[in-house]
């Protein structure tokens, strides 16, 4: 057997274990049984601009499934600003990929977590927060504050399994659009589009 192709069988498979034993300890701030599939993980990313001259906020990386994916989008991964809840989920990424900004904290207190970073202006924002397990003031305040740290017209890209938007149409000072349906996810994954306009 390949030793590239052994290789990235168990990383996947220590993924999903890592994945299933958070979602036992953790079932609110994991949202699901299996990580993102590497397909749904390349759309989410494909709207990151390497040439911008910013760096990728990423919410949620979990595994580091579209972390990677980011960082094969051409993003240094110097220019990733990546922050998670889970300490445990936090200590493997930073050892997984040590020039990734890793940053353990709150995705709903940006401030706070961003430290010194907290007037950054990024690129985009990629979200894997499974938004549907948390109030809806809360969605709506996450995607205002993600988008008020992005320039006019870039997106913030929500991962979510629901048929409709996590954050309700109407609800915010953004517009709405569906990124993606992806079919070879675990269950099938919509990704959600935010932006306000340019």
């Amino acid at each position: 057997m390949d030793r590239s192709f052994s290789r990235r069988l168990a990383m996947r498979f220590d993924d999903h274990f890592r994945f299933f034993r958070s979602w036992i300890d953790r079932p609110r701030n994991v949202g699901a049984i299996f990580p993102t599939s590497t397909i749904a993980a390349r759309s989410m990313a494909s709207v990151a601009n390497p040439a911008s001259g910013l760096p990728v906020l990423e919410l949620g990386p979990g595994t580091g499934v579209i972390t990677r994916a980011i960082i094969e989008r051409g993003v240094a991964p110097s220019s990733i600003v990546s922050v998670e809840y889970c300490p445990e989920f936090h200590a493997r990424l930073a050892l997984d990929h040590p020039d990734v900004n890793f940053v353990l904290g709150d995705a709903f207190d940006l401030d706070t977590a961003l430290g010194a970073m907290g007037r950054q202006k990024f690129d985009c924002a990629v979200s894997g927060i499974p938004l549907l397990n948390f109030p809806v003031p809360a969605r709506i305040a996450l995607i205002e504050d993600l988008l008020g740290r992005l320039p006019p017209g870039r997106p913030v890209v929500q991962f979510s399994y629901g048929p409709v938007s996590p954050v309700p149409g109407g609800s915010g000072s953004f517009e709405i659009t569906h990124h993606d349906f992806v079919m070879r996810n675990v269950p099938p994954a919509r990704l959600w589009r935010y932006s306000r306009p340019g």
